[in-house]
């Protein structure tokens, strides 16, 4: 995207705010039940922290794409999800503390994976003279729209719970609204290219998004007997957080064609995950028909 006001002020401002709606739904035992259950959360982190990245690389090796929109791809393997995987986890009747303790213990990390997976991902599709991006200033500047926001709302969340519990709801409307503005302004910068850009970075978006909400479902469905942290990790490991993509590509690189990939992806990701909503949704009450749930954590 060229530099704009959309870019430089309301970009990183509607995704502080998209996360610190993020923050007034969390508290401190959500990154407690990574030592109270360990199985699930390690799980759900390998899918998002390890193999996330492995298929996104697989994927932008695979697909005809532009290194441009390799790198795209890359960026969003490297954006485990955001606020919208706990909601569609919750739709799709997924174990909803534990996509958003995945979420939170997820962000926290990828303020150090991120500039890693992008720096590599600029090296393998651009080549080695390509310049990266600056390790620390990206560090610091991902804190600065994630962490820091997020800190914020649990601090209300903790100090200020009745003003946290009024302010929650109007915050996620608020954080639907600029996700949506977000994406049509991202793709409105570029409608010039954006049809055919769609008929490549389309189907790559695609092959990410199933790919990796298989793995998650089918990796926990093999090694946990709770069907609804199946789901959610699914949801974890399927679902990234295409506005903080954009927002990496768009005001970190400054590269309208990298942030691409993620605004084609936010697109995909909506379809998708409604459809997986209903599939999940009937298989988790087809399951607690024959193993009724009794007072398994919600």
């Amino acid at each position: 995207m060229e530099e704009s006001f959309l870019t430089s002020v309301g970009l990183p401002v509607a995704l502080g705010i998209i996360m610190l709606g993020m923050g007034l739904t969390l508290v401190i035992d959500d990154f407690k039940r990574i030592v109270l259950y360990p199985g699930p959360v390690l799980l759900g982190l390998a899918n998002q922290m390890v193999f996330l990245p492995i298929i996104g690389f697989a994927v932008a090796s695979s697909f005809d794409l532009e290194p441009e929109h390799a790198v795209g791809i890359m960026i969003l393997a490297a954006c485990p999800g955001g606020v919208t995987s706990n909601l569609f986890a919750h739709l799709a009747r997924g174990n909803t503390a534990l996509s958003i303790t995945l979420t939170a213990l997820s962000s926290s990390l990828a303020v150090l994976t991120i500039p890693l997976i992008v720096n590599f991902g600029i090296g393998e599709f651009m080549g080695a003279d390509a310049k990266q991006i600056d390790v620390l200033e990206t560090v610091l500047k991902v804190i600065g729209i994630t962490i820091l926001p997020i800190s914020i709302g649990m601090l209300l969340r903790h100090y200020k719970p009745s003003l946290s519990h009024k302010a929650e709801r109007p915050v996620r409307i608020l954080s639907t609204i600029l996700l949506i503005v977000i994406v049509a302004g991202a793709i409105l910068q570029e409608r010039d290219i954006i049809v055919d850009a769609f008929k490549t970075l389309g189907p790559a978006t695609l092959a990410l998004n199933v790919a990796t909400m298989l793995l998650g479902f089918l990796s926990a469905r093999l090694l946990l007997s709770d069907i609804r942290m199946g789901v959610s990790i699914s949801m974890e490991s399927g679902l990234q957080n295409g506005t903080l993509g954009i927002a990496i590509a768009a005001e970190i690189i400054k590269n309208s064609k990298m942030a691409l990939a993620p605004a084609i992806y936010s697109l995909v990701m909506f379809a998708t995950g409604f459809i997986a909503v209903i599939v999940f949704g009937r298989m988790v009450k087809r399951y607690q028909l024959k193993h009724p749930p009794g007072a398994a954590e919600s």
